[in-house]
């Protein structure tokens, strides 16, 4: 293997998923956040046939509520593990590379990263400002539509971006969900149901955002010669990379999170792949604009391009490169993304069912918290050097 110890978030196979699972997900009445969360992890460990014992780390996403505390969730999973740590933001990038990181630097061999919520049940209702507390007061800037809406906005004015054009990432994840049993949405998407669609927040429909759902959802990370132990399909962690933008209105163009561009510079070199490698993209998507925006920070789309890219093949469903083929938190579930890295470790294990690609060798996670933080992980069946 290329030495790689100079080359910022260079993992290179050093840790290696092993395990995913998922219990179901839209509404789960009567059960707390943290059931579902253990619930997760009884599901995962059950169904790779690993003990318990075997989890020396845990990492836990806080839900909203104050649920998903690592010490209530390693009390009812009964674990006393070496290592365990509580993201208040966790959208499984972040909390996957934390997880690399405490498998890098010796504090646990094998992690459990698990997340659940019952936010649909009980009615959270996400009326809140993302970045600065007076967005809210002054400029009505609540939950992530009205921010998507600016920024949208921003890319119109910018690069002449027709709402056809954005519409184009909703209908092509949907043709995904309804191949997925997993899925909230599955009822057929057209371009002109889209377009007839009434506006949300204009100028987003009700297709350019998730739906609150409940559900739980986990990830088994371990060491490399650990991972190769555990299953003989490990998914291994090549390269990681993170950039804030906490600068907020500071940062030049800010609607269109300029910042993108330094985690996409990162990500290829520290994976030691280029990006014309990557055989399945995941993308979070709270909003279509953020999948908008990162397809062209990361360089799979030219600025203004996105309409031409789905309807030209290129990307999307039965395009060259697939695009969250779990139909996204658009259409599957609001997972905080977690159930975008089940379905690409899925997809390199040939485990996707009717939506299985052709020899997913190479993949690409892509997420951000709002207008502050921005993640990707690239993945590889094989470390080569």
């Amino acid at each position: 293997m290329a030495d790689s110890s100079h080359t910022p978030g260079a993992i290179r196979g050093r840790s290696a998923v092993v395990a995913v699972g998922n219990t179901l997900q839209g509404e789960l009445p009567g059960i707390a956040p943290d059931e579902v969360a253990v619930e997760a992890l009884r599901i995962t460990l059950a169904d790779a046939g690993i003990d318990k014992s075997r989890i020396d780390g845990l990492i836990t996403c806080k839900s909203y509520g104050g649920f998903g505390i690592d010490t209530e969730i390693g009390r009812l999973a009964g674990l006393n593990p070496a290592y365990s740590a509580t993201l208040d933001y966790g959208t499984c990038n972040f909390s996957l590379h934390l997880a690399v990181a405490a498998i890098d630097a010796g504090l646990a061999s094998t992690v459990a990263i698990v997340y659940g919520t019952n936010q649909r049940s009980a009615g959270n209702r996400f009326a809140y400002p993302l970045g600065r507390q007076d967005d809210a007061t002054v400029n009505g800037f609540l939950n992530v539509a009205g921010i998507g809406g600016m920024a949208f906005r921003r890319h119109q004015k910018l690069y002449g971006t027709t709402e056809a054009d954005l519409g184009q990432i909703a209908v092509s994840q949907r043709k995904y969900a309804q191949e997925n049993p997993l899925a909230i949405f599955r009822d057929p998407l057209t371009i002109d149901d889209y377009l007839a669609s009434p506006y949300l927040v204009a100028p987003l429909r009700r297709a350019d955002l998730c739906m609150i759902s409940d559900g739980g959802a986990c990830l088994i990370v371990a060491r490399e010669d650990i991972a190769r132990e555990l299953t003989d399909k490990p998914v291994y962690v090549m390269g990681i990379a993170q950039q804030t933008g906490l600068r907020d209105r500071q940062n030049a163009d800010q609607w269109m999170r300029p910042w993108l561009g330094q985690v996409a510079e990162r990500i290829f070199p520290a994976a030691g792949v280029d990006r014309s490698a990557v055989d399945a993209l995941y993308i979070q998507d709270p909003t279509s604009v953020w999948v908008m925006q990162m397809l062209e920070a990361f360089g799979f789309v030219e600025p203004g391009g996105v309409g031409e890219a789905f309807t030209s093949g290129a990307i999307g469903y039965g395009g060259k490169l697939p695009l969250n083929t779990n139909g996204g938190q658009l259409s599957e579930a609001y997972m905080w993304g977690f159930l975008h890295l089940c379905e690409l470790v899925r997809q390199m294990r040939g485990e996707a069912g009717a939506r299985q690609l052709d020899d997913v060798r190479v993949a690409q996670y892509c997420s951000t918290f709002g207008m502050m933080k921005a993640a990707s992980t690239i993945f590889a069946k094989e470390v080569v050097a």
